[in-house]
């Protein structure tokens, strides 16, 4: 679909524009671009143009969507793409009103990813081989995820040159090549420090000089393998719950709510553009949040 209207010079330019002023990935820009290409696809079928397109139009192309399976979460970012785009359109005076202004999203399930107890990271840390060539490295990925509530691509990109040591902080690339100061936790920093003895007496590939995390043969750690680890760890520590490399983020950001942490510096660390997208991730449950009321409201405190 996205080679398919790749030569339209409208979304040539809106790529244009995806990349330079939103700073967005290449793989986010294919999305929009894919997403873009079923939009247009609906509309040659229909024999519509995409300039004089209708607010029932749109929600025609929804209906079609929901009709061919596609998931509340997958037409959710589909009607976000298409707001982008129309927003776009508006913003360079190719139209004088924006039509998917009112088009309503798509009720999404409440989301909410497992959460690992403490009792389950120590076994996970507990699980690491120490005696193994790779377990120091192990051990520093499992607490660099937990410590301090990186994505996956943010570990595997992190290099040596972007690690403060001495003022226990990193700079960490996000989503849409944002950059942000991320604090490194006591463990992590020496879990860290002992794999970085070990990767000295590796023979490193070229180009991989300043990567943190690297395979035995020299060269950066990919996704698909911080994922088998993790799995691995999780496996041999007894967990049984579907975890993934994610898991210790959103435990990360849990667990220093349940703490007491500013929900703000927790968006902060974890790279959040939106405060609603931190609460998502931050999810407690009825019993702690009744027990946080108890005890801070000042209500709660006064004789009687």
């Amino acid at each position: 679909m996205a080679d398919a209207i790749a030569h339209i010079p409208v979304v040539k330019r809106y790529r244009a524009y995806l990349r330079l002023e939103k700073s967005l990935s290449e793989n986010t820009i294919e999305a929009y671009m894919r997403d873009l290409g079923l939009l247009f696809d609906f509309f040659d079928n229909q024999q519509l143009d995409y300039l004089k397109a209708r607010l029932s139009d749109f929600q025609q192309f929804l209906l079609e969507l929901n009709t061919l399976g596609l998931q509340a979460r997958s037409q959710a970012r589909v009607v976000s793409g298409i707001r982008s785009f129309y927003r776009f359109l508006l913003y360079n005076d190719e139209l004088n009103v924006d039509p998917t202004e009112l088009l309503e999203q798509p009720q999404l399930p409440l989301y909410l990813p497992e959460v690992l107890s403490i009792e389950e990271l120590e076994a996970i840390v507990a699980a690491v081989d120490l005696s193994k060539p790779e377990g120091h490295r192990n051990l520093a990925i499992i607490e660099t995820l937990y410590g301090s509530g990186l994505r996956v691509s943010e570990l595997v990109n992190l290099k040596l040159s972007n690690m403060f040591s001495d003022k226990h902080f990193m700079k960490v690339e996000g989503k849409g090549s944002k950059q942000r100061l991320v604090p490194l936790s006591e463990p992590s920093e020496r879990a860290i420090q002992l794999w970085l003895r070990d990767r000295n007496l590796l023979t490193i590939q070229k180009g991989n000089e300043d990567f943190v995390f690297l395979n035995r043969r020299g060269a950066k750690l990919t996704r698909e393998m911080i994922f088998i680890i993790v799995k691995q760890l999780a496996a041999m520590a007894g967990v049984t719950k579907t975890i993934s490399p994610h898991t210790f983020r959103h435990s990360f950001a849990t667990h220093l709510l349940e703490g007491g942490a500013n929900l703000r510096a927790i968006q902060q660390m974890l790279g959040h553009e939106s405060i609603l997208t931190t609460e998502i991730y931050t999810h407690i449950d009825v019993d702690f949040l009744r027990s946080e009321v108890l005890d801070k409201h000042p209500r709660n405190h006064t004789s009687s």
